[in-house]
């Protein structure tokens, strides 16, 4: 009787411990699943960060092409000032471009 009772004492104290790592595993679960959504929302966020850093870099090697096209085209070159900002090319070349403004 008093081995049942020991036994009978166990097996309620491990229904216990079994009901509360049910409900670590239910919490674990719903936290995961937030966890990937704000994983699969910050890929996504990433990904259009990227597009659009490349659609600047495309766009400013274009301008900067059209820079230098308009300088080789152009008849007359206006000495640079010492205001003259520099950009350097997205591209890895560490050459600075320059850029000129035109005095109208």
């Amino acid at each position: 009787v008093e081995k049942n009772l020991k036994l009978e004492e166990k097996i309620t104290m491990l229904q216990q411990q079994n009901e509360e790592l049910r409900a670590r595993i239910e919490q674990n679960t719903v936290i995961t699943r937030q966890l990937s959504e704000e994983n699969a929302n910050l890929q996504e966020y990433v990904e259009k960060e990227v597009e659009e850093k490349k659609k600047l870099s495309r766009t400013n090697e274009e301008l900067l092409w059209k820079l230098q096209e308009g300088d080789a085209v152009s008849p007359v070159k206006l000495p640079p000032t010492p205001s003259t900002p520099f950009y350097r090319c997205s591209s890895g070349n560490s050459s600075p471009a320059k850029v000129r403004t035109l005095r109208r």
